[in-house]
């Protein structure tokens, strides 16, 4: 592996991990502080309504970098692939990344804003319900599926 191209794989190791740590942290950290300000206020201050409204601008902003994670992804990946350097578990990891990224980005994050804007009724429907579960199984697949690309990458990057 020439000097440049090895540069280029840990920036997309480095950028792999960096976003694998947002997810988690937002699904773990932001999420319980979040709908919990109570705990950290002392008061009520927000509804639930209103906590989720504070919840869906942190997944937004973060679908903008999970969104430049499969550009990489797919650039990356697709010039290994290419250069026959892929395995099975590899491309299937990809696979998942790019599969839940977009779902992630392009699904269920409009689809929960839409529902939002719909109003408070909206977001204790069962369609949001099933919805937000449905986002939650996706992200929970999504870092797991990142967890071996990365895991994959470094094997090959360490030979």
């Amino acid at each position: 592996m020439n000097k440049y191209f090895r540069m280029t794989t840990m920036a997309y190791l480095m950028f792999l991990s960096a976003v694998l740590g947002m997810i988690l942290y937002a699904g773990i950290v932001v999420t319980s502080v979040t709908f919990n300000t109570h705990l950290y206020v002392g008061a009520e201050l927000l509804t639930q309504f209103q906590e989720g409204q504070v919840m869906i601008e942190n997944f937004l902003r973060l679908s903008y970098v999970v969104n430049a994670l499969i550009e990489a992804v797919v650039l990356y990946e697709g010039y290994k692939f290419k250069k026959f350097e892929r395995d099975t578990v590899t491309k299937v990891a990809t696979f998942f990344v790019l599969a839940t990224g977009l779902l992630f980005a392009q699904y269920y994050i409009p689809d929960i804003i839409a529902m939002q804007e719909q109003g408070e009724v909206m977001t204790q429907s069962v369609a949001f319900l099933n919805t937000h579960k449905g986002s939650e199984i996706n992200s929970k697949i999504f870092a797991v599926a990142l967890i071996v690309l990365i895991v994959q990458n470094m094997r090959k990057a360490c030979k």
